[in-house]
């Protein structure tokens, strides 16, 4: 997948644990333990709008793309929804 989730450097830089953040977020540990381990395959906006929040941050913070595994490029359709 292109895109990859930063939370682990963004929860270390703000000295918060896990626990607290989905508490505040209201979001079940479970939940945003999948999204900080970069196996979720989507996140609401409202979300990442709370994650923003409490972690006075920008989406490009947690948010990064990264075309293609390995440096491949991208194939005609990859954009196209499963």
């Amino acid at each position: 997948m292109g895109i990859t989730v930063h939370l682990d450097l963004l929860l270390v830089k703000r000295k918060m644990k896990l626990t607290d953040l989905a508490e505040r977020v209201g979001i079940t540990i479970a939940n945003l333990s999948i999204l900080k381990q970069n196996k979720a395959r989507a996140v609401r906006f409202s979300t990442l709008e709370a994650l923003c929040r409490e972690l006075s941050c920008q989406p490009g913070d947690i948010l990064k793309y990264e075309p293609g595994q390995k440096g491949e490029p991208l194939q005609p359709g990859d954009d196209q929804p499963e």
